[in-house]
């Protein structure tokens, strides 16, 4: 009962990104073409309700839900290890026609080819957990 309000924001993401059609490979499709600016908007809105997010969250010194304080590391200097991760996911995002979110709501609307895409994000993600320590960061 304590996880409830975690499952019902995933299920409130989960219509909210498919009502927008942020889960449709053609939106994608057009985004990484320039065809549309639909993806655009969506991104946009995201990127700013995340700002207005961490200001909210450092402005009330908020919680977790343990009760430990959140804490916001400074943003890392390296612009090229942002560019080279930005790559890496735009391939990865432009290949599958997903990004990690909505990997979750296509497989959730019966799209089963999704359950190999997330696998090899899990896979891709656990590898770059195991030799983070050797990359130049």
């Amino acid at each position: 009962m304590k996880f409830i309000k975690f499952l019902i924001t995933g299920m409130l993401f989960g219509i909210v990104m498919a009502k927008s059609e942020a889960i449709s490979w053609y939106r994608i499709q057009e985004m990484f073409r320039f065809q549309s600016i639909h993806m655009y908007g969506i991104i946009g809105t995201a990127v700013m309700l995340g700002v207005l997010g961490v200001f909210i969250i450092k402005r009330l010194n908020m919680k977790d839900i343990f009760g430990n304080p959140i804490v916001i590391a400074p943003k890392e200097k390296g612009f090229w290890r942002y560019v080279f991760g930005g790559i890496i996911f735009g391939f990865g995002w432009a290949l599958s026609g997903a990004c990690p979110g909505p990997m979750f709501v296509n497989i959730g609307y019966g799209f089963g080819g999704f359950i190999i895409i997330m696998f090899f994000g899990t896979v891709g993600t656990y590898t770059y957990g195991v030799i983070k320590d050797k990359l130049p960061h």
